[in-house]
């Protein structure tokens, strides 16, 4: 017979509650424990069980068993006790395991905005903080805690100094540095046993107290990274770990408010003190979107560990894998959206590893399960913005080459800096792989620590943030009368109409060499059709019937027709030859059975548009069902 433990010791080894074990037991759900007297012998080799009851996330909880409600999805919350005690929890802790296996002395994240960077740096805090309270129970029951007492010693180790830059997005440099060092001074406050700590200087003291009374000036708030983790150390007996996270969002403001140097300066400074050659620190995390290596704020940081969205390393941590969306959809009784859930937040390429937008996926079920851009409401497009207002020809041709489903090769600076927008146009690929904007197909190291990348749009929800985003554009040289009236032609399938609009405002608002191709018409054409977006929902590149449709209108309301467009261009102006094509253009559209969508929606009418286009000339071919 094996050797036996008690069901106290399986309760420890598994982490799960011994009511539960004892449970699992009678129902011979853990192999080989029997009864021994009033207890259970469990065998010392068992495998833990899976506790369907404690794991979020398991497909059992969708069940037609399921006697409990679902647990709520955490929106918005990046609290990781909250989180994984209230809410739907989708188990990260590995990620805990991976850097205990390694151990670098500072690990820098990067990673698009939204995509759990806070909750992790959250949960890092609550497992690794030294606290009165016994944090290990927000571990129990998690993947981390079945890995072995060699990990479970690290937890509730060290003190912690945690610092969250993510709501620092102010206009100027005095409200920056004021709500930054409010920041830091709440930190300090978190730590004010140390005013009564027999282990550090008046002098120490002093210096607190100044923080707290706000007494302090810049060059003081520069090093106190430093001195905090100092006075931490010499207290406890053991060097904190500095958690920074979203270290860059000042950064980009200042960037985009006109501060970019004031910032730089200081955050180099802070950073520097408490992360670069500081002998009381056990170990560093940051996030960011950027990595802003050549800013030389890590300058001589040595001691700093990259990961960013191209590295395979902690790939899986920061949003979802396909497996996990599988169990949440299961679990809300909703296996058969996970198409659509593909189709609009999946196509992110992280590492080897494939992840789905976690904000947008946990947004979707929370919102009935209605598609939406829910990641472009979460925080500022102004990356796109600027990208777009600094465009010429050949960047502007390849943004529509996106929207068309097209992917092109690109050099990729992981550690591209802000300034660069301006001075190097070519730059922007590497700001919408980084951000989010972009996803990189293939990746083949180049020279330097960069790469060259096949990239192209990730998803439907990103497709609408470029429309809206161009669409910006466009209303910047569009006359709202002209738009206006487009809008009327395409509702009451006045071709005439539409062709005389549609060339008034090409004469107007185009120049000859943004006329190149269909591309740019395919995002001109899409752009116009986006002012409608109060009474349809725009889609480009949609595959229905035996093809895919270039533009589809699909209308919010049952009275309203759906609108159906197919573009052509020809390089040779003939008035003949325009007409022809789009006859064409209109043809496709009814041999390829493009409506088999709407049909499938009931929708009862739907106009259908060939439209031609040649330099500024337009021809237009209408015809409905």
């Amino acid at each position: 017979m094996a050797d036996t433990m008690s069901v106290k010791q399986a309760a420890d080894l598994w982490g799960m509650a011994e009511r539960r074990i004892t449970a699992l037991c009678r129902e011979g759900q853990i192999k080989g424990a029997y009864k021994k007297g009033r207890s259970w012998a469990i065998p010392t080799d068992a495998k833990s069980p899976e506790d369907r009851q404690m794991k979020a996330g398991t497909p059992s909880r969708c069940s037609k068993y399921k006697k409990s409600p679902c647990l709520p999805l955490p929106v918005g919350i990046s609290d990781y006790r909250l989180a994984s005690s209230e809410y739907y929890y989708v188990d990260k802790t590995m990620m805990i395991k991976e850097f205990l296996d390694e151990r670098p002395m500072v690990s820098l994240f990067t990673r698009p905005r939204r995509f759990g960077k806070t909750l992790n740096m959250d949960m890092l805090r609550t497992f690794f903080e030294k606290t009165d309270e016994d944090t290990s129970v927000y571990f129990k029951g998690k993947k981390i805690w079945r890995c072995g007492k060699k990990y479970r010693d690290y937890q509730g180790k060290y003190p912690v100094i945690f610092i969250t830059f993510k709501d620092v997005k102010r206009d100027t440099w005095k409200e920056t540095y004021d709500q930054i060092s409010k920041i830091l001074r709440q930190e300090f406050e978190r730590h004010s046993e140390l005013l009564q700590s027999g282990r550090c200087s008046k002098y120490e003291k002093s210096y607190l107290k100044k923080v707290l009374e706000e007494k302090a000036d810049s060059t003081d708030m520069m090093m106190s990274l430093q001195r905090l983790s100092q006075m931490l150390d010499e207290h406890y007996g053991i060097s904190p770990i500095i958690i920074i996270d979203e270290y860059d969002t000042p950064i980009q403001q200042g960037h985009m408010r006109g501060f970019y140097d004031k910032v730089i300066l200081f955050m180099r400074n802070l950073f520097s003190g408490g992360l670069k050659d500081n002998r009381h620190l056990s170990y560093g995390f940051l996030t960011g979107i950027l990595r802003v290596a050549k800013e030389s704020i890590f300058s001589g940081l040595n001691n700093l560990k990259v990961n960013s969205i191209l590295d395979g390393q902690y790939s899986e941590f920061f949003g979802f894998t396909p497996e996990e969306v599988k169990a949440i959809a299961c679990y809300y009784h909703a296996e058969g959206k996970y198409g659509e859930i593909c189709a609009w937040y999946n196509g992110y390429r992280f590492g080897d590893s494939e992840i789905l937008n976690p904000w947008s996926v946990v947004s979707y079920f929370g919102s009935g399960c209605q598609p939406k851009a829910f990641w472009q409401s979460t925080g500022s497009n102004e990356i796109i913005g600027e990208v777009l207002a600094h465009a010429g020809e050949d960047i502007y041709e390849r943004l529509n080459a996106l929207l068309q489903g097209e992917s092109f090769l690109t050099y990729i600076d992981t550690g591209v800096i802000y300034p660069q927008i301006r001075k190097n146009p070519s730059s922007v690929y590497s700001f919408l792989l980084v951000a989010g904007y972009l996803k990189a197909i293939k990746a083949a190291p180049a020279f330097g620590g960069d790469y060259m990348c096949e990239v192209a749009l990730p998803n439907q929800e990103i497709a609408f943030v470029y429309h809206k985003e161009i669409l910006q554009k466009l209303t910047d040289i569009i006359p709202q009368a002209t738009a206006v009236s487009i809008q009327e032609a395409l509702y009451s399938k006045d071709a005439q109409s539409l062709k005389e609009e549609m060339h008034k405002l090409l004469m107007q608002s185009v120049s000859c060499y943004d006329t190149a191709g269909e591309n740019f018409y395919h995002g001109f054409v899409l752009g116009l059709c986006a002012m409608m977006d109060n009474r349809y929902y725009v889609s480009s590149n949609g595959e229905s019937g035996e093809g895919r449709y270039d533009i589809q209108l699909l209308p919010k309301a049952e009275n309203m027709p759906g609108i159906l467009i197919e573009l052509k261009a020809a390089k040779n102006f003939s008035k003949d030859r325009l007409k022809q094509l789009s006859e064409t253009a209109l043809k496709q559209i009814e041999d390829r059975k493009y409506d088999t969508e709407m049909a499938a929606k009931g929708i009862q009418t739907v106009f259908k548009y060939g439209v031609a286009f040649c330099g500024k000339q337009v021809e237009v071919a209408v015809a409905s069902l």
